[in-house]
């Protein structure tokens, strides 16, 4: 049985699933992203990085083709019984993709109206070349799963619950951990401890972090260097629970900030106080971009702040954490009660070598948001 929800929840789950299957006339789809596989059965796994497909019918039945070592893996931790889950075998020349027209075939989905996922890690082009091939009739259905998956149920917001209580426990071993002299590795190695010792997981991409130039980076680069008594340092990370992430961003001052730093948190927290109000039911998600210009081209600060300030949380697996879609100029999606979103209030500039980052995820409620993190967004100076 699956490990972190009830069996009514994957019920609702894949009657919403059918329904949207229907909705846009398709006999059966054809699932690559493993967070489609998660939210649909519960089958987690990072066997994905191999070939494998979920197929799902019109009707409802759900059948999954992987190789050997995810077979208990599915069993342990998915909806699917023994006789749903297929094998391809390792050998020298195995073609996977005939193992699946010949799994269509046994289905009845032969000539049928087939929809399947190409946006995502989990179908390599080599792989999709092969299988567009194979079935020249396909549909591209990429974005049924996302928009089934953006409203969290209230046992999903638990779980996004508990990612943020973590990302706030690793918030606090960064704090206890940060000084001038301090080692990198020994701030990230408290900060990651933080999420296993609360129960957490890996989390979808590297915890970032960078001092000095390396503050102004919002990717994780390898080497790692002890703070200098007059220093910056930029973390963005994320606790995940049951594959729930709740992500958050901070740069904290070693020594004495400078009045340009102070300057660029002030305009950060404000920034994303303005979010914050942008975030309601039914409001597009570029209404939550232009608060962010709006503070920031007030500030000054124009030149340092970049072309999204944010996105979706959910259940996602590596290579990212992001959860589409991002808050960007004109970007029309219509917001949703229990939607969980990242925002983040990233300035880097360059020019002056001045870092200031500070974001945390909310909670898309009835009236507008709820900051999930006990966190404010300070000024921490170390």
């Amino acid at each position: 049985m699956p490990r972190h929800f009830s069996p009514s929840e994957f019920t609702t789950r894949q009657s919403n699933a059918r329904a949207s299957l229907s909705e846009h006339g398709l006999d059966a789809i054809l699932l690559f992203a493993p967070e489609s596989h998660y939210w649909l059965t519960g089958y987690d796994t990072f066997g994905f990085a191999m070939f494998q497909c979920m197929v799902m019918t019109a009707s409802g039945d759900i059948h999954l083709l992987t190789r050997a070592p995810d077979r208990l893996q599915a069993l342990q931790t998915s909806t699917l019984s023994a006789d749903h889950i297929h094998i391809w075998t390792d050998i020298e020349g195995v073609d996977p993709i005939s193992n699946l027209t010949s799994l269509l075939a046994t289905l009845g989905l032969s000539s049928a109206k087939l929809g399947f996922e190409s946006r995502t890690a989990g179908l390599t082009d080599y792989w999709g070349q092969r299988l567009r091939s194979a079935l020249p009739d396909l549909h591209d259905a990429s974005d049924i799963f996302p928009a089934l998956r953006r409203h969290k149920s209230d046992a999903e917001v638990a779980m996004h619950r508990s990612a943020a209580a973590l990302s706030d426990d690793a918030l606090d071993a960064a704090l206890a951990s940060t000084q001038a002299g301090a080692f990198e590795g020994d701030i990230l190695a408290a900060m990651q401890c933080a999420v296993f010792k609360g129960g957490g997981d890996y989390a979808g991409n590297e915890f970032i972090i960078g001092s000095d130039a390396a503050a102004l980076l919002c990717r994780s680069a390898s080497g790692r260097r002890h703070l200098a008594p007059q220093d910056q340092l930029t973390l963005e990370w994320s606790g995940a629970f049951a594959r729930y992430h709740a992500a958050m961003m901070q740069t904290l001052i070693i020594g004495a900030p400078s009045d340009t730093h102070r300057h660029m948190h002030a305009a950060a927290s404000h920034a994303l106080a303005a979010c914050e109000t942008a975030i309601r039911p039914g409001a597009p998600m570029g209404d939550v971009y232009e608060a962010h210009v709006a503070v920031f081209d007030a500030h000054g600060l124009s030149h340092a702040r970049l072309n999204a300030c944010g996105y979706g949380m959910g259940a996602v697996f590596a290579p990212i954490w992001v959860d589409f879609p991002m808050f960007y100029r004109d970007n029309p999606t219509i917001m949703l009660k229990n939607q969980v979103f990242f925002l983040h209030m990233i300035l880097m500039d360059d020019s002056t070598g001045h870092a200031m980052c500070l974001g945390h995820s909310v909670l898309v409620t009835d009236q507008g948001c709820e900051r999930l993190s006990r966190h404010a967004p300070d000024l921490f100076v170390l």
